[in-house]
């Protein structure tokens, strides 16, 4: 039996799935124009309304 819920760690993981950086593939193919990743999270500086 774990803490957490099913869905709750459904969306932990979405989360955490979001919190990736931008493909390699993409910045090659913007030239550059596109590197960083606007709603990347930090685990330390904001929370996760989950």
């Amino acid at each position: 039996m774990s803490l957490l819920s099913k869905g709750r760690k459904i969306r932990l993981a979405k989360a955490c799935d979001q919190n990736r950086r931008v493909p390699q593939w993409v910045i090659v193919r913007t030239k550059r124009s596109v590197v960083a990743h606007p709603k990347r999270r930090n685990w330390r500086k904001s929370t996760l309304k989950v």
